[in-house]
């Protein structure tokens, strides 16, 4: 689609978001949520839409898992992540390909 009055294409705009663990700035749709809806029960958001607080993770087991370990996404959601939960997410995090992040990236 053209601008009428400078007759540029327009870009389209691409939301961004960051990893809570690794903290790379990446295209929203490249990032898994996590949510904490109203009702407090914490649970992946595959659409990216669900009402209530989120966080975002890259696609590395890497980060999920330390976002697990160290309590990352308990303090992203504002929220104590209870067994059930903690498990039902790791089980998600060991499907996931344990791939190493892009070079310059970076990775704490």
């Amino acid at each position: 689609m053209t601008n009428k009055k400078t007759g540029q294409e327009r870009r389209k705009h691409v939301p961004m978001r960051t990893c809570v663990v690794c903290r790379q700035n990446l295209p929203k749709r490249d990032l898994l949520r996590v949510v904490r809806p109203p009702d407090g029960a914490v649970t992946l958001d595959p659409t990216g839409k669900l009402a209530g607080r989120g966080a975002y993770l890259c696609r590395r087991r890497a980060c999920w898992d330390e976002a697990l370990k160290k309590k990352s996404l308990d303090r992203a959601l504002n929220t104590s992540l209870g067994d059930e939960e903690r498990s039902r997410l790791a089980a998600f995090a060991a499907s996931l390909p344990d791939i190493e992040p892009p070079m310059g990236d970076p990775v704490k």
